[in-house]
């Protein structure tokens, strides 16, 4: 064995350290409720994810070093301790901050010892910190089977949930006055989101049926000549960031074209969120329904009244009428798993083949740039198994166009 003396300097360590706290190229570091690092490795810069508080991702070509903004990191984590309106404050293995912005409080979901969130006060959710809440939870879990396809894959697992309802003991100075405001602004806002939701006149209505899926392969919509659309859905190389062309093969065809890592959902506020899926809708085709949005409201679980407005980007050939499969990382791959050539995940992806993770703390076995979505899954969704819906087709919101690329004309 041959030995070598190697002198550093003083300021090659300081450097070195620097580096080794900060996320790498393509890493987390930032967003609503984030507890890792918030500076990025040299040659990256932190960016927010537009439209979305809960993601920041370190992308290259900066002109910041990671010891600078290590600097305003520090800085901006001495001076804001608690998380934000909607971020994580809670739950089985949490280790980020445990109190909310003013305004809000702690509440603990419901059958899920996992997450607690910060939610604005109301009569149902005030001083949070005293709030004991005990849950006992029953899952009976059925697998289903659906046929391969050579543009898409769509996947599900069915299973019914007997939740026991949580036993809150707890103790309030709130007003009645002060409650009563709180919670109308909170209607409020609700209501001002939906509003600015635009029907589609004579577009497609009904109740329908959600599942679950994030298989990383190129969408079917990501073709070219799939309807009157002004682009293809965007696709991605293996870094789930830089945007192929229309006619690249997909990962799950021994090609390069993977789903993008910014096509996964997110919250708007507590009774709104934005987000993708694949589709079959009765009485249309692909060519009617690629880049159309529709606005779910959910009729069952714990997430009845909420809203998840989602475009679609697929198509369900292995789906049922009126079903919406919804893309949720760590969802389960499926028959397609072209996470595994993408990501490296297991040959049964991560979690169950069908209907994936089954906890929050699963989520870390994601990549960091899915584990948002991934989250919101157990957050937002409060971990929601296949609810049904009613739906009806809106105008799409740019928030949902920007990310994908694509339009009806």
């Amino acid at each position: 064995m041959k030995l070598a003396i190697v002198t550093v300097s003083l300021s090659a360590l300081v450097a070195f350290a620097a580096a080794d706290t900060c996320a790498s190229a393509w890493g987390q570091c930032g967003g609503i409720g984030w507890t890792g690092p918030t500076c990025c490795a040299s040659g990256s810069t932190c960016v927010a994810q537009s439209g979305n508080p809960y993601y920041s991702q370190c992308l290259p070509g900066t002109a910041s070093s990671s010891t600078s903004t290590t600097t305003k990191a520090t800085t901006t984590s001495s001076t804001k301790t608690c998380s934000s309106v909607y971020g994580q404050c809670g739950g089985k293995g949490w280790t980020g901050p445990t109190c909310c912005a003013s305004g809000s409080s702690c509440i603990a979901q419901a059958g899920n010892v996992y997450y607690s969130q910060c939610l604005p006060k109301s009569s149902g959710n005030q001083d949070a910190a005293k709030t004991t809440t005990k849950h006992k939870t029953t899952t009976t879990t059925k697998k289903s089977t659906h046929k391969a396809s050579t543009t898409t894959k769509k996947t599900t697992k069915k299973s019914t949930t007997t939740s026991k309802k949580a036993v809150t003991t707890k103790k309030s100075t709130t007003t009645k006055k002060t409650t009563t405001s709180s919670k109308k602004a909170t209607a409020t806002s609700a209501a001002k989101a939906s509003s600015s939701l635009t029907p589609v006149s004579g577009g497609k209505s009904g109740t329908g049926t959600t599942t679950r899926y994030w298989d990383c392969c190129k969408a079917s919509c990501s073709w070219s000549g799939k309807g009157s659309v002004t682009a293809p859905v965007n696709s991605c190389a293996a870094n789930g960031v830089s945007v192929l062309g229309p006619d690249v093969t997909s990962g799950c065809n021994g090609g390069s074209a993977y789903m993008c890592n910014d096509q996964q959902p997110w919250a708007i506020n507590d009774n709104l969120a934005y987000g993708f899926a694949a589709a079959t809708i009765a009485g249309l085709t692909e060519q009617d329904w690629c880049c159309t949005c529709y606005a779910l409201k959910f009729t069952s679980t714990s997430i009845a009244g909420k809203t998840l407005v989602v475009q679609v980007t697929n198509t369900g050939g292995d789906l049922g009428s009126n079903q919406f499969d919804l893309q949720l990382p760590g969802g389960g791959v499926g028959i397609f798993n072209g996470c595994q050539s993408q990501w490296n995940a297991p040959s049964q992806g991560w979690g169950a083949q069908y209907g994936g993770v089954s906890s929050l703390s699963d989520c870390s076995s994601l990549p960091s740039a899915l584990q948002p979505g991934c989250k919101f899954r157990f957050g937002w969704f409060e971990g929601a198994d296949n609810p049904s819906v009613s739906f009806e087709q809106v105008v799409c919101p740019a928030e949902l166009v920007a990310k994908t690329g694509c339009a009806r004309k």
